[in-house]
């Protein structure tokens, strides 16, 4: 007896998913999604496993992980592996790339506050200038 695997539409997929038909052909493209064949008018079939995909990609993206990342982890999986060590690697330079937008952010946060707060000296008015508050370095 042959055991056929359930089938899904892209429409369907997509309807459960959450995911525009756009944006699921865009992953199959990249190497993220893979089609069980296309039905007898074109339309692309995946296998139920799909949805387990979608919802990895789409908390990878989150957490702040590139496609090409994503694609990485998800090409360990299909060759039978966990992907963790380069899962936890990617996020551990996630972490400092955070840390290194949080401090930049500090900064800013701190030279509007000055700004705000009246410490720029307001030169002359004069025709070159178009707003002293910004133009104070």
């Amino acid at each position: 007896m042959v055991v056929q695997e359930e089938t899904k539409l892209i429409g369907s997929v997509a309807k459960e998913s959450g995911i525009p038909i756009k944006t699921i052909r865009y992953y199959e493209e990249l190497g993220l999604l893979k089609t069980m064949g296309r039905t007898e008018g074109g339309f692309r079939l995946f296998s139920a496993d799909v949805f387990a995909r979608l919802n990895f990609i789409k908390r990878a993206q989150k957490l702040g992980l590139s496609l090409l990342e994503i694609r990485e982890f998800l090409e360990i999986h299909d060759q039978g592996d966990l992907p963790c060590d380069r899962v936890q690697e990617s996020l551990r330079n996630k972490l400092i790339e955070v840390d290194r937008q949080i401090q930049e952010l500090q900064i800013l946060r701190r030279e509007l506050g000055r700004l705000l707060a009246g410490e720029a000296i307001l030169p002359q008015n004069s025709a070159a200038t178009i707003c002293p508050i910004i133009e104070q370095v």
